[in-house]
């Protein structure tokens, strides 16, 4: 049985789509966090790249690749280019030569210091107030879990 609600909301309507809303909003983030990464030498997958490294060092490409959620294809140029600039090295465990570990360099250390004001600076651009953001990222950690263990 239809209602008349039913019949004014249309299930493939853009503006009702979640795929389009995070496709935008990601969009419009990334644009937000590039003019305070430019000073910095950084595009958006690198200062991701450098957030982890700057949690946890050394760390395996195989391990970056699934904290970050990224394949090794596209992981390693954004490794290099980040190794070609000083701010990190790879080189091969000492435990398991197989294996790559990647860690900061003094200068990648440093570049922390700059990388504080990134938050409050986002936050301010966007306009949203922290309660805000920690409930938008409770509900995309949860979104990224439920596609995890969909797929």
């Amino acid at each position: 049985m239809k209602t008349e609600l039913d019949e004014t909301i249309d299930p493939l309507a853009l503006e009702r789509q979640v795929c389009f809303a995070l496709s935008v909003a990601s969009r419009g983030v990334v644009s937000v966090y590039r003019p305070l990464l430019e000073p910095m030498g950084l595009t958006h997958p690198q200062y991701l790249v450098m957030l982890a490294l700057w949690q946890q060092q050394p760390l395996s490409v195989k391990d970056l690749s699934q904290l970050l959620a990224l394949d090794p294809g596209t992981l390693s140029p954004l490794v290099k280019r980040l190794e070609a600039s000083g701010y990190l090295r790879r080189e091969r465990s000492a435990t398991d030569e197989r294996n790559l570990e990647i860690t900061l360099t003094d200068s990648g250390r440093r570049l922390r210091e700059q990388a504080l004001l990134i938050p409050a600076a986002v936050m301010a651009r966007l306009q949203i107030e922290l309660p805000e953001l920690e409930q938008l990222h409770a509900s995309l950690t949860r979104v990224i879990a439920a596609v995890k263990s969909a797929g």
